[in-house]
């Protein structure tokens, strides 16, 4: 199991934490429960542990994984917060096969496989999910989609200096490989001891790719009865389509 590696959001977990609308964990759970009943559940690259929680509050037995010992302390307070029990697993997706649990579920969202470097790493990532899944498991994950890297992120850029604690600013710009984007974003902390403002700031590199190569290495993996949709599940995937949602089965 990979530790000790240097990880992006080692130096503000808990202010990356805060960058996602909290609505959008309830449509993950939705997404979820509407193909699963509760039941052992790994959350691969899961972060903070939003989604485990309510994973949890609904009778799931959740473990998350993540690579970041910083992002998993928060996990271990908003489960402490909620009453729920989260296994905490810190390791690297591409890469944890000494641990031996299987699951009948497993699920990745919130952009983590597209925060793989390149497509061998999404493979490695993959054949782990593959092994670890028991047979008729079930995978569910999400990517951002081409449109939303090469269109949405196009010029991207969001300032938000409401909440003097918070102040954020993000820009998004091109990546040097085909559908990849890098997000630089720069956090302002108040230091009391100087009466003024640090920098927090971090480059996070997103690579995503077609929907044929998702489903052919789906395949080349093993997985079966590959389905795809939009919108949480709740529409067919269209030109403009900004978040692929998958379903996929081991046989």
């Amino acid at each position: 199991m990979t530790k000790n590696i240097n990880d992006n959001y080692t130096t503000f977990a808990a202010k990356y934490d805060r960058l996602f609308d909290s609505d959008m964990y309830q449509d993950w759970l939705s997404y979820v429960t509407q193909y699963t009943a509760p039941t052992n559940v790994l959350d691969l690259g899961g972060g903070a542990g939003r989604l485990g929680v309510l994973l949890a509050e609904h009778q799931y037995q959740v473990t998350v994984l993540d690579l970041s010992p910083d992002m998993l302390s928060l996990a271990q307070t908003h489960a402490s917060h909620a009453n729920v029990d989260l296994t905490l697993l810190q390791a690297d997706m591409r890469e944890f096969s000494d641990w031996s649990t299987t699951y009948p579920l497993i699920v990745s969202f919130a952009d983590a496989l597209n925060y793989l470097p390149n497509i061998d790493d999404l493979e490695a990532a993959l054949i782990q999910v593959f092994d670890h899944l028991t047979d008729g498991g079930m995978f569910l994950f999400d990517v951002i989609t081409p449109y939303q890297i090469n269109v949405g992120y196009d010029n991207y850029y969001y300032n938000n200096d409401d909440d003097p604690e918070n102040i954020l600013m993000w820009t998004s710009f091109a990546g040097d490989e085909m559908n990849s984007v890098d997000h630089d974003l720069k956090f302002f902390v108040y230091d009391e001891t100087i009466d003024g403002f640090k920098i927090m700031r971090e480059i996070h590199h997103e690579q995503t790719y077609s929907l044929a190569t998702y489903e052919q290495l789906l395949a080349k993996v093993g997985f079966q009865n590959i389905e795809v949709s939009a919108d949480f599940g709740r529409d067919d995937i269209q030109e403009d389509t900004t978040r692929w949602f998958f379903k996929a089965v081991k046989p």
